[in-house]
């Protein structure tokens, strides 16, 4: 133990004293990429003892030695948590250092004889400090799913073609893939491996096929999972519907519409598929063809002091999810899905309980569907059944919940139309729209709709050339 232990303290104190962003700026440019390579190396010898590590740990944890698991043994139900609470890692890394710690582990026969790892190759260039733990992983994820039915040879074969091209010991000369690049490759090998056609791949991906909320990072709830191709084929055909460019804002002259052409988007690609996925979800869960909860629509819980809510601080919670959620995204759905007011006492006691309310009914919303007929925000081209009912005056400055003070906003603008500078008011019922001050600084006040018969209606009322 010691003779490990104690040459390990002396690296990690020698690291430790040396002051990393310092030395780092005083470096050349070509001295800077020779020492993080020259670190990278040390980091692959350390990654590597690490895996190796935790592959003990996981043998010592198998499931067939009943309470003298080690695992067991220390209070943890499982090897990666016994892992994570011995070096803090998170659950994903614990596992991720098991899987490949047991590709790349000694293995014993029946009768004690020694066997070769399953991935030999692998495991003596990730010991050798050649290979990365990503860039190991990479392979043995990729390959693993052919090995069931893949000739031993040309497995093998394609094992040792993958860690040349990564060590670079290839015919490529001393040039190595990255691990993103090694990935295309090994899963070009893993098709060529796979003998059995597409009918057993379909199998495979029935099985394998999942979507998984992650753990929240940054305000955000990460999103992964495996899609069924033809899943995936509707899914995009979907973002392709609603971000297909269409000219929208009846009112808006040639000109005008090319500006918000040009100037009106701000979201990129992937936040305009965040925003279309939000508004699918929104839809769905009002379209009353899903299971009920608890005798009505699912629906999201979000509880609020009143306190924090006028004063603006603190924060508001969601059921469902670990991470707060800001005010900003509280009133929205607020203003989207309606209140209670519940009362608590001192002691945690339900005192008063409300009913709910500032929630539009169906009948309001096909009203108000049928005056605005989309997101009234010029150039946005989000149909009425994807949208939200905003209100245009606050239920907290005595705004009512009636098709007077409702308009038709998509997902996005409901979202921002506090901070994106589009102004809405209504004038005896009818929504008028001001453009933020960048886009049209001189912009007044203009009646909008996007309902083909009230663009009728303001044609046929035009006078004739």
């Amino acid at each position: 133990m010691t003779g490990t232990r104690d040459p390990l303290e002396q690296l990690r104190s020698a690291l430790a004293g040396v002051p990393w962003s310092e030395e780092a700026a005083r470096l050349t440019d070509d001295e800077l990429l020779a020492a993080m390579g020259a670190l990278e190396a040390v980091g692959r010898l350390v990654d590597a003892s690490r895996v190796a590590f935790a592959g003990e740990v996981a043998e010592r944890s198998r499931v067939e030695l009943g309470d003298q698991r080690l695992s067991t043994r220390r209070g943890c139900r499982s090897a990666a948590e016994l892992i994570e609470r011995v070096t803090l890692v998170s659950g994903a890394e614990a596992r991720r250092r098991i899987a490949l710690g047991g590709a790349t582990r000694a293995r014993f026969g029946f009768t004690g004889e020694p066997l070769a790892p399953e991935f030999p190759r692998i495991a003596a260039a990730l010991a050798a400090g050649e290979l990365g733990a990503d860039a190991a992983g990479t392979i043995i994820r990729e390959l693993g799913r052919a090995r069931p039915v893949a000739d031993p040879a040309v497995f093998a074969a394609a094992e040792q073609a993958l860690v040349a091209e990564a060590t670079g010991g290839g015919d490529g000369g001393p040039v190595r893939c990255t691990a993103d690049e090694l990935r295309v490759q090994a899963q070009a090998w893993s098709v060529f491996l796979d003998q059995d056609g597409r009918e057993p791949d379909d199998e495979r991906a029935m099985r394998r096929r999942g979507f998984r909320l992650g753990r929240a990072r940054d305000g955000l709830i990460p999103v992964t999972g495996e899609l069924m191709p033809e899943v995936a084929a509707k899914l995009t055909r979907l973002f392709d519907a609603h971000l297909a460019p269409r000219s929208g804002g009846g009112f808006m002259t040639d000109e005008e519409r090319s500006r918000i052409a040009e100037f009106g988007e701000t979201r990129t690609a992937d936040q305009q598929r965040h925003d279309v996925l939000a508004a699918a979800i929104d839809t769905a869960a009002r379209s009353g063809e899903h299971p009920m909860i608890g005798g009505a629509a699912p629906t999201v819980l979000v509880s609020v002091r009143a306190s924090d809510i006028e004063s603006g601080r603190g924060v508001a919670h969601a059921d469902g999810v670990e991470v707060p959620i800001s005010h900003r995204a509280a009133r929205h759905m607020m203003c989207t899905g309606g209140t209670q007011k519940v009362v608590f006492d001192d002691d945690g006691r339900i005192i008063t309980l409300g009913s709910p309310e500032r929630c539009f009914t169906p009948h309001q919303r096909r009203a108000i569907t049928l005056r605005d007929g989309g997101c009234l925000i010029p150039g946005c081209s989000v149909a009425a059944a994807w949208c939200e009912i905003h209100h245009v005056i606050p239920d907290a400055d005595g705004g009512p919940t009636h098709p007077d003070n409702g308009v038709l906003l998509c997902w996005f603008h409901h979202r921002t139309i506090d901070t994106s500078g589009w102004g809405i008011r209504m004038l005896r019922g009818v929504p008028q729209i001001r453009p933020p001050a960048w886009l049209d600084p001189g912009g007044g006040w203009r009646p909008v709709t996007k309902s083909p018969t009230r663009l009728a209606d303001q044609h046929d009322r035009r006078p004739a050339a």
